[in-house]
């Protein structure tokens, strides 16, 4: 579903988005009838404003470098900024995927500053606008500090490899990223079974770790690429002298 171009850049809603709205406000309603299910809706709705917005900034810092954005496409489990190319350059991937966690600290630095200046009896009086500027606060610094978390397929994971990869080769710092990742998916596991006994956390910490599989696959059948469309100019170079 297409919902517009912010800042030209296409944005697009999947449909299974919005079976988790109308499921989040059915559980509302369930609770606390219609007011139950407004909150519910309107928070699932502030939530992926903010991932939206964490998204855009990944996109306008990787096209001042030059590279396209096909799409931002909304998902339930979050937020996918699909670029036309994977920057190989370690300074412009730090940079690239720094702006989405970037954006959400800022967002949390203006709603804190903007309390600070709200008068005091007017936050009191006014409740749930109080309530609602806590609730983008928090989530904001969440998804920003989540973010950093060094596995993929999170951004910490990409900043990680970006800065392995001033000092190796970019498939070795995506391996040795990877790995780190698989170690830390495997201590979020054993911490969700063994004490969060949560499956939710279970099944996030196992797709982390085979979201790592996924990335490194990648890189390899890029790097395969890469090496062939060399050897092919260098073969047509030497057949040409």
């Amino acid at each position: 579903m297409h919902l517009g171009r912010p800042f030209g850049i296409k944005l697009e809603l999947h449909f299974t988005f919005i079976l988790l709205v109308l499921f989040y406000g059915w559980m509302g309603w369930r609770v606390q009838g219609l007011p139950g299910a407004v909150i519910n809706t309107t928070a699932i709705i502030l939530i992926f404003g903010c991932v939206v917005l964490h998204e855009l900034g990944h996109s306008l810092v990787a096209r001042h470098y030059g590279i396209g954005i096909r799409r931002i496409l909304l998902l339930p489990i979050g937020g996918m900024a699909e670029f036309e190319r994977i920057p190989r350059t370690p300074k412009k991937e730090l940079l690239i995927t720094l702006a989405g966690p970037a954006v959400n600290f800022f967002i949390a630095a203006a709603l804190i500053l903007f309390g600070g200046i709200m008068p005091e009896n007017f936050l009191q009086e006014s409740l749930t606008f109080h309530q609602l500027l806590n609730f983008v606060l928090f989530v904001n610094l969440v998804m920003g500090f989540f973010n950093l978390i060094p596995v993929f397929p999170m951004d910490g994971g990409r900043i990680l490899r970006a800065i392995l990869a001033f000092f190796l080769p970019y498939i070795d710092a995506t391996r040795i990223a990877v790995y780190i990742g698989k170690i830390l998916a495997i201590v979020g596991i054993a911490y969700a079974i063994l004490y969060a006994q949560n499956i939710i956390l279970v099944l996030l910490f196992a797709f982390i770790f085979f979201s790592g599989d996924r990335e490194y696959q990648f890189v390899r059948q890029q790097e395969r690429l890469r090496q062939q469309w060399q050897e092919a100019i260098r073969a047509a170079s030497q057949q040409k002298d």
